[in-house]
């Protein structure tokens, strides 16, 4: 039995990348509540590794926090579109960097905020790349991409250079992955 019964629901707002509702509920008490919710559509996030060991970043304009932030190749379909996550990181990869894997592979699924959203993530590790001209949508005309050795990625990640929480998880999914 779930530990919150919903009673009712309501769309608050939605646009071309979520929606929030809200949900009158009931708790096994049997006293009532409300619980907000953002729905996003799940994600793909990549970390492209080549063949010396380095890994490609994107850097971009994080309006909310309103500064630019260094991340891995991460997103979702446009139109609310559901592919396969692996289809969704082939083409997640080659529109923000213009990279193509021989080889992808699944490392895991990540949780964005279980508290507040219904979003999903799954990380992939690219190999076997090869280099091409990126696909960016308008949204991230200000997007660049760049080369880190692994010392400089986990400086990055020490420093605070790399706070993006999606980031952080799928490094740790990869590390978890080499044993």
């Amino acid at each position: 039995m779930d530990w919150i019964r919903a009673e009712g629901s309501r769309e608050v707002y939605r646009n071309d990348w979520m929606t929030l509702r809200e949900d009158d509920i009931r708790r096994p008490d049997g006293s009532p509540g409300v619980y907000a919710v953002v729905d996003k559509p799940d994600f793909a996030l990549v970390i492209a590794r080549d063949a010396d060991n380095r890994f490609c970043l994107v850097e971009q304009f994080r309006y909310p926090l309103g500064m630019r932030r260094w991340e891995f190749p991460q997103g979702t379909a446009p139109g609310r579109v559901d592919l396969d996550p692996a289809d969704l990181a082939v083409r997640e990869l080659r529109e923000e960097t213009g990279l193509t894997a021989e080889s992808m592979t699944e490392l895991g699924l990540i949780d964005v905020a279980p508290g507040m959203s219904s979003q999903r993530g799954r990380v992939f590790l690219a190999t076997g790349l090869t280099e091409g001209p990126h696909e960016r949508e308008p949204e991230e005309q200000d997007m660049t991409s760049a080369w880190f050795g692994r010392d400089e990625l986990e400086q990055m990640l020490r420093d605070g250079s790399i706070t993006d929480a999606q980031s952080l998880a799928a490094w740790t999914l990869f590390l978890l992955r080499e044993g």
